[in-house]
């Protein structure tokens, strides 16, 4: 946000005669110091805020702020597993990655390619070597919702998108990986979204199943 109004400042000191020049470099030093001094958790929030994009059903807004705004969810075995997968999977990403991960795993639902419950998609190879979808679900680890305020955000995300009507994120995209790995198939998918930590991609319909 100060870095907004920094260009601003700057573009309009362009045309000022060259007397205010000392005034304007006292001015720049000020801001930039008062920009060092905000910690850098604010500025992602401010960041977020400020990029903030609106589902045209539903009217979601994807900030935290908003998000927060919302009433508590809780639902049955097919919202407790997409709120589990976003929790183990995506629960450091932004809130607008949150829901793109969501959006995912949607996508695979009303896929014929893939199990026609989220559920099914979520635990589709489990128990399987390699097999397995979604990591968490096959790494060895016990499932622990070790951070209730991440959950409680979770839940709403899966709520507000097994509601929603359409899926904007990621453009049908039915998989992802973070920018950290690059999977055998990233270089033959067609990538339709870069959201946060997170890669994403559409499966082509002449594949089947990976």
């Amino acid at each position: 946000m100060l870095r907004l109004v920094l260009a601003v400042l700057f573009s309009g000191a362009l045309s000022l005669p060259a007397s205010a020049d000392v005034s304007i470099k006292r001015l720049f030093g000020k801001e930039q110091r008062a920009l060092n001094a905000i910690p850098q958790t604010h500025l992602v929030s401010l960041l977020e805020r400020s990029k903030a994009a609106k589902v045209s059903s539903g009217g979601i807004t994807y900030s935290r702020d908003w998000l927060a705004g919302q009433p508590k969810q809780s639902g049955g075995r097919e919202w407790r597993c997409l709120a589990e997968a976003l929790y183990f999977e995506a629960r450091g990403e932004s809130v607008k990655g949150q829901f793109a991960v969501a959006e995912v795993i949607l996508n695979r639902v009303s896929s014929a390619s893939y199990p026609d419950t989220i559920c099914g998609v979520v635990h589709q190879g489990t128990g399987r070597k390699y097999a397995c979808q979604f990591t968490y679900t096959c790494d060895g680890h016990a499932e622990v919702i070790a951070e209730p305020r991440a959950f409680e955000r979770v839940g709403k995300i899966a709520k507000l998108t097994m509601k929603s009507a359409k899926r904007p994120l990621t453009k049908g995209a039915t998989h992802y990986h973070t920018k950290a790995v690059s999977p055998y198939w990233a270089d033959k998918f067609p990538r339709t979204a870069t959201i946060g930590f997170h890669h994403f991609y559409k499966q082509p319909s002449r594949l089947s199943r990976n």
